[in-house]
């Protein structure tokens, strides 16, 4: 299964959506077309396992950053949260144009859904623990961050970023969150 899926990305990005299909995916990782199919019954299946791989390395890039910063200040989750979003976006770099239109063509909002469901949930533990802020409704204000970040995603992903796009994209995104967990605070701890 490891082969298909790399081939299928591999095809992805030397090929593009248009180009790829399940016999050039099985020439690529080595198998018949027939074993392609026992593990992805079409193109559709394939391209969705692509899909939902991608954002589960999204969710799980929060999760991890959001875990490490627990007591951190919001200002530091924010920048942890943004920073872990984009270097896991960053490193499929070259898939982003394809995975867009993938999630377009195949209605992914449910494993969108899933990803960030998983993303606020990490995302208001740690602002539950910030060290120097505390929040109404910590859940509201992480799934309106949560939604804030995945809906960046068509802005960056209908292209290649080059990394200095990267940065100054990371740059943006840390100020808006920033921003806007200064905005809800409804008290500071002593710290």
């Amino acid at each position: 299964m490891d082969a298909i899926f790399e081939a299928t990305i591999q095809v992805l990005s030397s090929d593009g959506m248009i180009g790829l299909n399940t016999t050039r995916v099985a020439r690529r990782a080595g198998v018949s077309v027939g074993t392609l199919y026992q593990y992805y019954p079409n193109k559709q299946a394939l391209l969705f396992a692509v899909m939902e791989k991608h954002l589960m390395v999204l969710a799980t890039a929060i999760e991890r950053a959001c875990d490490q910063n627990l007591k951190a200040t919001v200002e530091t989750i924010a920048e942890a949260v943004v920073k872990a979003y984009l270097q896991a976006q960053m490193t499929q770099a070259e898939l982003s144009p394809a995975l867009y239109r993938i999630s377009l063509e195949l209605d992914a909002r449910a494993l969108i859904d899933v990803a960030a469901r998983r993303s606020a949930a990490a995302i208001g533990a740690a602002l539950s623990s910030a060290s120097n802020a505390r929040f109404a409704d910590p859940g509201l204000v992480a799934q309106t961050l949560t939604a804030a970040l995945f809906g960046t995603v068509p802005a960056f992903c209908h292209r290649v970023l080059a990394p200095a796009d990267g940065r100054e994209a990371e740059k943006q995104l840390t100020i808006m969150f920033r921003s806007y967990l200064s905005a809800h605070q409804s008290g500071v701890s002593g710290s």
